[in-house]
């Protein structure tokens, strides 16, 4: 019965994938831009297929949990379509649509590979050269503070009129945003998700950090009497997109910092009663 709903699983895994990706490439396909447009939308596709095709042949190595997988393909499945979809298309005149596109990378998709906890299938298919790679990251994982602060510098910096216009303008440049925010939410998620009793403080703070940063940024959009981006944008549509960034991209930090917090009252709880 477990093998007959792990099968049923994969296939569903299969067919949301498959849709996901022609959905989206109907609506807006690569082969239809020119280009720049064309070559980055394709690097980024084939970057995100071999990262899925990677950890597919890992789980063939080692497999992962049924929950674990599911939460990984979710998160390519919504990566791709953050990618290739229209989303992208409205990302380009509407700042509340590129918004939503960050959304996705940053409190979204980069948890959903956190809790994933898809290095083990990595480690698998790379072995030795892999490690070069994961030994390091690891080692910055226990520093989340640190990897908060990096993520804020990311986050400020495309955000500032100059480098937010550049990105909209310039294809490659738009791919390397989206590289630097899935890169530094990933390790932000993963220091924060997977942190051990000596570094739990340190991951709270750093949820506190960025829930505040993020909010002060939204707030500024939100309130802000006079267009900070393209010219050719709505008002409304930039304070919605503050909005955005405000309220519902706070939830994530919350919930995570909520959970953190239960763990912390666990343990201290179970000394207490040891003790």
């Amino acid at each position: 019965m477990y093998l007959s709903l792990r099968l049923h699983s994969w296939r569903l895994v299969w067919l949301l994938a498959l849709s996901s990706l022609s959905l989206p490439l109907q609506a807006h396909s690569v082969l239809q831009s020119d280009g720049e447009s064309f070559w980055a939308a394709l690097i980024a596709i084939l970057l995100l297929a071999v990262f899925w095709l990677l950890y597919l042949l890992g789980s063939v190595k080692r497999r992962p949990a049924l929950w674990q997988a599911l939460l990984f393909h979710l998160g390519c499945i919504l990566c791709a379509f953050a990618v290739t979809g229209p989303l992208d298309d409205w990302a380009e005149i509407s700042a509340s649509a590129h918004m939503v596109q960050h959304m996705l990378f940053m409190v979204v998709i980069a948890p959903l590979w956190a809790l994933s906890q898809p290095l083990a299938q990595f480690a698998a298919i790379t072995g030795s050269w892999g490690r070069l790679v994961w030994q390091p990251l690891l080692k910055l994982s226990h520093y989340p503070l640190s990897l908060a602060y990096l993520h804020a510098a990311v986050v400020w910096f495309w955000h500032t009129p100059h480098f937010y216009v550049l990105a909209l303008e310039q294809p490659w440049w738009h791919l390397v945003e989206h590289i630097c925010f899935m890169f530094t939410a990933a390790m932000l998620w993963w220091a924060v998700l997977q942190c051990n009793e000596r570094n739990r403080s340190w991951a709270l703070l750093a949820l506190l950090f960025t829930l505040m940063h993020t909010g002060f940024l939204g707030a500024i959009l939100t309130f802000a009497d006079s267009l900070l981006y393209y010219p050719t944008h709505q008002l409304s549509d930039q304070q919605l997109a503050g909005l955005l960034m405000w309220v519902p991209g706070a939830l994530p930090y919350i919930l995570a910092a909520a959970w953190l917090g239960y763990r912390w009252l666990r343990s201290v709880a179970a000394n207490n009663d040891a003790g």
